[in-house]
């Protein structure tokens, strides 16, 4: 991806080019997080959890409390596959 600029408004707002759009897959209502890395200021895409939060839900010795059974790794795949196809049906 090349360079791309855009200005600040009066009211503090910044607009994100196509490009840093479609490199991070943002749709409106995208969340971004802003970290500071020394002098530079880092813009990333937030993520809903982290990988240490997934790997304790699905490797977790003791479920919660009317947790549903443990998935096989097929079943897991075959989950994600298809949330997959319903959140791109609209592309």
């Amino acid at each position: 991806m090349q360079k791309a600029q855009t200005k600040l408004t009066s009211q503090g707002q910044v607009s994100v080019p196509a490009a840093v759009r479609n490199f991070l897959h943002l749709i409106p209502g995208s969340v971004m997080v802003w970290t500071q890395e020394g002098d530079r200021i880092v813009v990333e895409r937030a993520r809903r959890h982290s990988t240490q939060e997934v790997h304790e839900a699905l490797f977790s010795a003791d479920p919660p409390a009317g947790a549903a059974p443990a998935k096989t790794l097929n079943e897991l795949k075959q989950g994600i596959r298809q949330k997959m196809r319903s959140r791109h049906a609209g592309d």
